[in-house]
């Protein structure tokens, strides 16, 4: 179940990157543009040492188990909230079977993420 976490996790967050901007677009450019821009920062900047591998050195914020399972969490809500609000509703469940998929997966990581300090 691990390794199907990661493209579970990867498509859930490119759905959120798309839908997002996609539904709020309607309403400000500006917003739709900060969406991608904090969803795709947040993954950047915020990371926990020993998640996936990743080397010390290279982290710029480095966080407890907890935000990452935070910024994941909030992928996968702006992923099935905006998917419901810009597409029609075959895309949109398939998009929440997606989401619900990888929160599934995401669970040994999680148990993992949460014994870990920044």
């Amino acid at each position: 179940m691990t390794r199907l976490a990661d493209p579970l996790r990867f498509l859930s967050m490119l759905a959120a990157w798309v839908a997002t901007p996609w539904a709020l677009a309607p309403y400000s450019l500006f917003l739709a543009v900060g969406s991608v821009v904090l969803l795709v920062s947040a993954l950047a900047v915020f990371v926990t040492p020993g998640d996936n591998g990743v080397e010390r050195e290279k982290i710029l914020v480095p966080v407890p188990g907890a935000v990452t399972i935070g910024v994941v969490l909030l992928h996968l809500v702006a992923a099935v909230v905006s998917s419901w609000a810009a597409w029609p509703a075959w895309a949109a469940i398939v998009v929440t079977a997606l989401a619900t998929a990888s929160l599934i997966a995401e669970q040994p990581r999680w148990r993992g993420l949460l014994t870990v300090q920044g």
